[in-house]
């Protein structure tokens, strides 16, 4: 069974970027070396922060899409929920 996942990277200059991926130790390894967004790129290193688990592509990019949507200011408190 392939897992899902929507996560959240802290970036080296404190935004945050997300994304969704179904192998997450690998995304990260791509997005530390500079090979997984342009966004990232410019900011590394980068650190997860939060993620979740699906079963169902559709649903991490459902959630992806739904925590983009969100304010700093919410994502941080998710983030913040997520670490304790």
């Amino acid at each position: 069974m392939i897992m899902n996942y929507t996560y959240i990277l802290e970036c080296n200059d404190k935004s945050l970027y997300t994304g969704w991926t179904n192998d997450l130790s690998k995304r990260l390894s791509m997005h530390l070396k500079g090979k997984a967004s342009k966004y990232t790129r410019a900011r590394l290193p980068v650190k997860i922060v939060y993620y979740e688990q699906f079963l169902d592509k559709k649903d991490a990019m459902k959630r992806e899409y739904a925590i983009k949507k969100l304010t700093r200011k919410q994502k941080l408190k998710l983030i913040n929920s997520f670490n304790n």
